[in-house]
């Protein structure tokens, strides 16, 4: 049997960009022999549409739901999350839990102009507790999103010890860029981190990457973000230019790099077994 391609552990195909070509954009993925795209979603207004992307395109697509610590409330204006926004949120994610093969994107995210008081951030740490709770219950990973801020601002270390506090085991640290100590605490924990194709352009990652070791490395696009290009709308498709960048800096070939994500990727996500032919 023929190794398994990439999985794109963690992208948005239900973001608005994708409306008029989502079908375009699955096949492309499928063409490159990608094996799998966990796509994630941001609010209970999206839950809807990432089911029904999953139910489209059956055993490529894979759902997770979550509630994101940044909240979209109109086109250009965002804030803190609420526990109030958990209300339609949580009953959804009971309803499709079947379906779900993680719980995601969720996190802390502390940037100034979101999380300014103390208030906004218990708010943030609530949401996020009560996420990981349900996680555990449902028996289902986690994908936290892990603030890409500067300095002393991000919520890496935060986000990594209240994961660790509440006694999370199945992680996915996406598209982590913080500093390699807090990097360090969540391989101590076991935790893995998923890293996309914006590698080729960021020094800081091409960095973290040299310190993780492979068995905890997945792939991502987080597409439309995170591309090889600024401002252009990232693909699934693209998961073979960050796995080409990571073999490259591990010193292996490009095949074994894949390989070894692929079963990093099923230890994430063990729903994942009943869909790759591996």
């Amino acid at each position: 049997m023929a190794a398994a391609g990439p999985v794109d552990c963690h992208c948005h195909l239900a973001a608005p960009c994708f409306l008029t070509d989502v079908a375009a954009v699955v096949r492309a993925a499928e063409q490159a022999a990608v094996s799998a795209l966990v796509v994630v979603s941001e609010q209970a207004g999206e839950f809807q549409s990432v089911v029904a992307l999953a139910e489209r395109f059956p055993g490529f697509v894979l759902p997770c739901l979550g509630v994101h610590p940044v909240q979209e409330v109109a086109p250009e204006e965002q804030r803190s999350v609420t526990l109030k926004d958990l209300d339609a949120a949580l009953p959804l994610i009971e309803l499709y839990k079947d379906k779900l093969v993680g719980i995601g994107e969720v996190g802390l995210d502390f940037t100034p102009r979101f999380a300014s008081t103390d208030e906004e951030k218990e708010a943030q740490r609530q949401v996020l507790i009560k996420q990981v709770e349900l996680a555990r219950r449902l028996d289902l990973p986690f994908l936290p999103f892990l603030c890409r801020n500067v300095h002393s601002r991000s919520a890496g270390r935060p986000t990594i010890n209240l994961l660790k506090e509440q006694g999370a085991t199945k992680v996915l640290l996406h598209a982590f860029d913080g500093k390699p100590s807090v990097a360090m605490e969540g391989v101590k924990a076991g935790y893995f981190f998923s890293i996309p194709p914006s590698i080729i352009r960021s020094e800081q990652v091409q960095k973290l990457v040299k310190l993780l070791p492979l068995e905890r490395i997945c792939l991502e696009t987080d597409s439309p973000a995170l591309g090889p290009e600024k401002q252009v709308r990232n693909e699934p498709k693209n998961i073979y230019i960050a796995a080409e960048c990571v073999a490259n800096i591990k010193g292996i070939p490009v095949e074994e790099l894949i390989e070894v994500t692929t079963q990093n990727a099923l230890k994430v996500f063990p729903k994942l077994r009943n869909f790759l032919r591996i």
